[in-house]
């Protein structure tokens, strides 16, 4: 017998351990890859399938939001079906949808496909997290999960560097293959090794409250994602989606707090830590994930930087997250976890506000050593966050609660991104009009010869100069304003630790849910 089942506790060492693990960590590590591994492909995704800025960004949001809508029920379809089933259907749609992310010819096809990684791709975390638990025994789970923990962040680590090398050696459509092969050793591997679990044929799933806030969170998203393209509120498609999204959120308040057996338990929600909890996720993943997004474009454009390049200097903040973890670690059952939470959200600050004072002049150097201190100040999070968060829940809430946790940050991450590129844009067009009051034939600059030899206004050729001088200098301003909103939104969420409470018994807890 290769695994005991669901939720058991292995007492004596389990057969082909090695293997197991060896195959389920793979399947965490294509998972987690996908997550940060396309954003230095985007300017050519964009270039291929004739996509805007915030269009292109549409193959991240839709990736995020699909796989946080598919979290929360992978434990009802892992009882109800089978964990090993459940997985190795993941594993065999996700590498389908990588192909097809692969061949996609239109933006509408690879957002529709990502869509699909999305949702084959949530259970693979959590369901090879628990195979992890339940093949090792209470002693030498800390040392299964740090194995976990590790290659959960081998993605954001390797994802820029590796998607980097691939678009540059062979074409943004290999940031998709490559996920085949890791998906077929992982599924042999798992099915010939691990065994199924026993099927709950009584479990049951809220599909009125999972299909509201499913409902819910694709028409925000929606409306985030196009509100900009279509003018906002002016766009009767934007209107119907606010009216959707806003109809669907009603509906699964309602449930929730009115019906028994609910999608949410709303008791969750009782434990203060837990409610503070979810709002900081919430910012962490607006400031992570949507900084990724705005560095992209912001060094293969603005900087002119190869692709391997970027790659190579966005690769130093997922190594300085892995750093501060482990740091962190040894620190938790020492320090006072709002304090550790503190110094996080501060060197995020302080990594933002560093951010605001760049130039396209900016020096690698300087870029790698900032994306460093915000991994770092990333690192200081996680743990911290987690403990805090979950220390004063019951322990019968916790499966439940890590659902909602992971969903606030996936949802943190999309909606950051969407709202950044659409600041971004807007921002852009507005800075655009401002400077451009100032260029006019009497302005004294002009009264320089040389300059009046690359920019005249008085000349086609110089006044296409004069808007692309113009343009650069607007869409730098809208970056920094942009770097400044998420330095604001970490600040502004300190003062929440002084609602933070300690627990009066200590409660073991796994610390990798985080990373679920």
């Amino acid at each position: 017998m290769a695994s005991p089942a669901s939720g058991a506790e292995a007492t004596t060492p389990v057969a082909n351990r090695g293997a197991i693990s060896f195959c389920v960590v793979l399947a965490v590590i294509m998972q987690a890859l996908d997550t940060t591994i396309a954003n230095v492909a985007l300017p050519y995704i964009q270039g291929s399938v004739s996509a805007s800025y915030d269009q292109v960004n549409w193959v991240l949001t839709s990736y995020i939001v699909a796989a946080a809508v598919m979290t929360p029920p992978s434990g009802y379809l892992a009882n109800r079906f089978g964990r090993k089933r459940i997985l190795m259907i993941s594993i065999t749609g996700f590498a389908i949808a990588s192909i097809l992310c692969g061949l996609a010819q239109s933006l509408y096809q690879i957002v529709g496909f990502r869509l699909l990684q999305g949702l084959f791709g949530a259970a693979l975390v959590p369901i090879s997290q628990s195979i992890l638990l339940d093949i090792y025994t209470v002693e030498e789970r800390g040392s299964a999960m740090a194995m976990f923990g590790i290659s959960v962040m081998v993605g954001p680590v390797l994802g820029p560097v590796l998607g980097g090398w691939l678009t540059e050696n062979a074409s943004w459509r290999w940031v998709f293959y490559i996920n085949v092969p890791i998906a077929v050793v992982a599924l042999v591997g798992i099915s010939v090794f691990v065994s199924e679990t026993k099927k709950d044929m009584f479990a049951r799933l809220d599909w009125l409250g999972f299909g509201a806030l499913s409902v819910a969170i694709a028409a925000l998203q929606m409306v985030l994602d196009r509100g900009e393209q279509l003018n906002w509120f002016s766009s009767g498609e934007i209107i119907i989606e606010a009216i959707v999204a806003a109809s669907a959120f009603y509906v699964f308040l309602v449930h929730t707090f009115t019906a028994k057996g609910t999608f949410v338990n709303p008791a969750l929600f009782l434990d203060r830590n837990f409610a503070v909890g979810m709002i900081f996720i919430f910012v962490v993943g607006i400031t992570y994930l949507a900084s990724l997004a705005l560095l992209t474009p912001y060094l293969q454009t603005l900087m002119g930087y190869p692709v391997l390049t970027a790659g190579i200097v966005m690769g130093p903040r997922g190594l300085g997250t892995m750093m501060c973890m482990f740091f962190v670690g040894r620190l938790i059952n020492k320090v006072d976890t709002r304090l550790l939470l503190l110094v996080g959200f501060l060197v995020t600050a302080w990594a933002m506000y560093l951010m605001e004072g760049w130039t396209p002049d900016v020096s690698e150097w300087e870029i790698a050593v900032t994306g460093f201190v915000q991994g770092a100040g990333l690192g200081f999070l996680f743990v911290p966050l987690t403990t805090v968060t979950f220390e004063t829940l019951p322990a019968r809430m916790r499966a439940e609660g890590t659902g909602l946790y992971n969903l606030s940050r996936n949802i943190g991450s999309s909606v950051g991104i969407s709202i950044v590129m659409a600041l971004l844009s807007e921002n852009t067009q507005a800075n655009h009009a401002d400077i451009s009051t100032y260029v006019t034939p009497f302005n004294p600059v002009f009264q320089n010869p040389e300059v009046m030899k690359l920019m005249s206004p008085f000349t086609e050729a110089g006044r296409a100069a004069l808007d692309g001088a113009v343009t650069l200098q607007a869409t730098i301003i809208s970056y920094v304003d942009d770097f400044k909103l998420m330095t604001i939104l970490s600040i502004v969420a300190i003062p929440l630790l002084l609602l933070l409470r300690k627990a009066d018994r200590p409660q073991a807890m796994d610390h990798s849910v985080v990373m679920e």
